[in-house]
């Protein structure tokens, strides 16, 4: 199963006509010299369509979303009318006929059965992948790609949490190779939808949003595939989000370790999830742009380089709250941390950096959908103080330990911008910092210019003055 090569495309991938095409000569291309298996995304904008419907259901109002349902159901047919074969487009067409009543009897169960409406709308969410591919697998078929679709249900193995389920990993490798291998071994095109599993009894689940990429990583390690390529609208991870620095370019490699920081961090190319089944099995992952599959795209290993430089990209993260919490019951005490953070827990929030010294403790969030709550709780262990709108920058790179003067190359560069917070030494690959959301965008783009723009002994300069 070596051999085996994980090719999955985003909705952005197979929003339509053209690009299912093109992603119909992506994967023609690599079943001449590998034996792809496709994970597919819902098309463009399918899933927030099929949520909202949800959404009005659970509100009473299932009538409310039908012609939007109806038009992503038509966009489907009008696809497969084009580029699938007569009787790939009558098949098609009976899957979609299926899907109608289906989802509508879903929809009436959503507003009749509150109790059920979480697993329910997990249901609903799952028809984007099942649909686009069912699509794409008529697509691949009408282009002589020997394709076959399978419900991904049937591979991916998983708990019972609406949402965000947790994927059984050996139920998950056992069922994936034992419905995978036999059409691997036909040289036959498995193609899946990502994003969504289901229990051992049977019942639909999802991974949560962006899931489609930890699917490709459940299967390529399920597999012990030889790589397993994410292709999606941008050629590779950038240097910085694009929308901020126009100048952005393409990273060529990455380690797991920065991909990781980078994906956490705001970069939206690669699903935080994804990491893990590959780094375990020592996967590489290639990120790729289905709209100019000759670019090389970003690679990532579990070696990667150092740059000259050693910064590799500079991720941002904006609708950041910081609480401070200041105790002296903290001096020379054991246990106080532990307290602290069994209040995020209970609260389901999730923190993302997080610096202390003897008698406080400064931390980030999100989610502050629980802040009130996480706020009074936190007040009998000392005082709480919380900034809004704030953002957090991480500048990434292998090496940034062990690089001299890094650091005061960042600093210098932003001098007069006020950083509130400021945390390195528990990655090796990361420098990350808070500042205010307001000034976000102008620290990237001088961070991005000085430390990708200018000649090193500008940098040096830099540094040494305190010039920005």
């Amino acid at each position: 199963m070596s051999e085996s090569t994980v090719l999955k495309f985003g909705g952005t991938s197979v929003a339509d006509a053209a690009a299912l095409q093109r992603v119909a000569g992506v994967v023609q291309r690599a079943h001449r010299s590998a034996r792809p298996v496709v994970i597919v995304s819902a098309l463009a904008g399918v899933t927030d369509a099929l949520l909202a419907a949800a959404d009005a259901a659970a509100h009473g109002d299932v009538e409310r979303m039908q012609p939007q349902l109806a038009a992503l159901l038509e966009r489907h047919a009008e696809i497969a009318g084009r580029l699938a074969s007569p009787d790939g487009n009558r098949g098609i067409q009976a899957v979609l006929g299926r899907a109608r009543p289906e989802l509508a009897d879903l929809l009436r169960r959503v507003a009749g059965e509150p109790e059920r409406r979480p697993a329910l709308r997990d249901e609903i969410a799952a028809y984007g992948e099942r649909l686009s591919a069912a699509l794409l697998t008529a697509v691949l078929l009408a282009a002589d790609v020997p394709a076959r679709y399978v419900d991904a249900r049937h591979c991916l193995i998983t708990d019972a949490a609406p949402g965000r389920a947790t994927p059984l990993l050996p139920d998950t490798e056992q069922r994936t190779r034992a419905e995978l291998a036999p059409l691997l071994e036909h040289r036959l095109v498995p193609v899946l939808g990502g994003f969504i599993g289901a229990t051992l009894e049977g019942v639909t689940t999802t991974l949560g949003r962006g899931g489609s990429d930890y699917s490709a990583a459940l299967v390529g390690a399920a597999l012990a595939a030889a790589e397993i390529q994410i292709w999606t609208d941008v050629s590779g991870v950038l240097t910085a989000d694009p929308r901020v620095v126009p100048s952005a370019g393409t990273i060529p490699s990455l380690s797991y370790a920065e991909a990781a920081e980078l994906a956490y961090f705001g970069a939206k190319v690669l699903h935080p999830k994804t990491i893990q089944p590959a780094m375990e099995r020592d996967i590489p992952v290639r990120i790729c742009n289905s709209h100019a599959p000759g670019d090389p795209g970003t690679m990532v290993t579990a070696r990667g380089d150092v740059r000259a430089g050693a910064v590799k990209a500079i991720a941002h993260k904006s609708g950041i709250t910081v609480l401070q919490i200041n105790s002296t019951r903290m001096l020379g005490a054991y246990g106080f941390l532990r307290g602290l953070f069994e209040v995020f827990e209970r609260h389901q929030t999730v923190v993302d950096v997080v610096t202390t010294s003897e008698v406080s403790v400064s931390l980030t969030v999100e989610d502050a959908g629980s802040l009130p709550d996480i706020v009074a709780e936190l007040r009998p262990l000392g005082t709480v103080s919380v900034e809004s709108g704030r953002a957090i920058v991480c500048v990434v790179g292998e090496g940034l330990r062990t690089t001299p003067g890094i650091a005061a190359r960042v600093f210098a560069t932003i001098s007069d911008i006020n950083v509130s917070l400021i945390s390195q030494g528990a990655s090796r690959v990361n420098l990350t910092f808070v500042v205010d959301e307001g000034r976000v965008q102008e620290a990237v783009l001088r961070l991005h210019e000085a430390l990708f723009e200018r000649e090193p002994a500008d940098l040096d300069a830099a540094a040494a003055t305190g010039a920005p």
